[in-house]
């Protein structure tokens, strides 16, 4: 979350791929819609919703905990939009503190994932949904969004429990999107274009966590 306000999608509309279900009518250029990317977008009609299963979560070991569905907005990704970054956050608050501000509905914002100073992970909008978290249209819809329960001056709360548990999930979601695991790839907050955000802020390791990173996903592959 980092800083002063909270970060937000600033455009809410469908996205790249303009689709008017109400008449039936498709904006595709002067085209028709491929009949894959209509397969792909068929739950967006009105009353249809892509199959889900309660409370299952991406990521092994992740607690599952639903934001407001008014902090992110169903998405059907990476088909729809690829994913090839991850956010870095930090709450600037307690872990508690940033589950209940991502359950209420006019926050405005939310992460897919909390990571708390133990190294508990929860989980809070899927991976394939589009999270209002990075401030920026096209960083939300590219991007998995990880929230880091603590301050940013307070270098004591960036636990080894935190960092490890951390970088096992990046790891996980940059082999999933096969993601680069360099500082390209994986940012943050305060280096989104047009935030306000400061957050991981100085105190965050990042050599450490790279490293880190790069050793879980050697591991894992």
């Amino acid at each position: 979350m980092g800083a002063r306000r909270a970060s937000k999608d600033t455009d809410r509309r469908i996205g790249r791929r303009a689709l008017i279900v109400g008449g039936v009518a498709a904006a595709a250029g002067s085209a028709v819609l491929a009949r894959d990317e209509l397969g792909r977008l068929w739950w967006r009609v009105p009353g249809m919703e892509k199959p889900r299963k309660d409370g299952e979560v991406d990521y092994t070991g992740a607690r599952w905990v639903a934001a407001s569905d008014a902090n992110w907005r169903r998405a059907d990704r990476p088909d729809d939009y690829g994913i090839d970054m991850v956010v870095v956050h930090v709450t600037q608050g307690s872990f508690d503190s940033a589950v209940k501000a991502f359950q209420d509905p006019s926050h405005g914002a939310a992460s897919h994932y909390i990571v708390r100073k133990d190294g508990h992970i929860s989980q809070m909008i899927r991976e394939l949904d589009v999270a209002y978290h990075a401030g920026n249209r096209d960083y939300n819809e590219r991007s998995v969004g990880i929230e880091h329960a603590g301050f940013v001056d307070r270098p004591q709360d960036f636990t080894d429990e935190m960092y490890e548990a951390s970088a096992r999930l990046t790891a996980r979601v940059c082999a999933r999107y096969d993601i680069p695991v360099d500082r390209e790839h994986i940012i943050g907050h305060v280096e989104v274009p047009g935030t306000d955000h400061t957050d991981p802020g100085p105190h965050w390791d990042w050599d450490r966590y790279m490293r880190l990173v790069r050793q879980a996903r050697t591991a894992k592959a």
